[in-house]
């Protein structure tokens, strides 16, 4: 049974990055707009933060299902030995779970703010910042770790 789950949930996990980067687009455009136009910050905007929070959870917890499957009884040793291994067992984990820190931090700080270009600024600044990091750690078919993978 693992055998035939772990290609669906990869395939989930590959699909919901997508998500993730509209989201997080999305949420930072909002941000852009909200201080270019000097707009309050409506519910639109701290729905769009949160879904952008709620896609990277669970791809996290996605991500901590994956690890598992495919790491069983890890020799930490071997692993960054090689450099595709190394990249999944820790450096694609690392970076994530400091995007999704990051992400959750921007959006409680923006709940903080009292004055509406301080919401847009700090989700901006956050959202931006964690969408980089995310973007840094995906393994996109034309590096060595997504070789083989595509792009869905």
């Amino acid at each position: 049974m693992l055998d035939t789950l772990y290609p669906v949930l990869v395939t989930l996990h590959s699909i919901l990055r997508w998500v993730i980067v509209l989201a997080g687009l999305y949420a930072i455009i909002r941000a852009i707009t909200g201080l270019s136009f000097k707009r309050g910050y409506m519910g639109v905007d701290d729905r769009a933060g949160l879904w952008f929070t709620i896609a990277m959870d669970l791809q996290v917890l996605l991500g901590i299902i994956l690890y598992f499957f495919k790491f069983p009884g890890m020799n930490i040793g071997a692993a960054m030995a090689d450099p595709v291994q190394r990249f999944f067992a820790v450096e694609h984990v690392s970076l994530m779970l400091v995007a999704v820190i990051v992400a959750h931090v921007a959006r409680s700080m923006a709940k903080k703010a009292s004055k509406p270009a301080d919401k847009h600024r700090r989700i901006l600044i956050g959202f931006a910042l964690a969408l980089l990091i995310v973007l840094a750690a995906i393994p996109w078919p034309f590096l060595p770790a997504g070789a083989g993978r595509g792009w869905f």
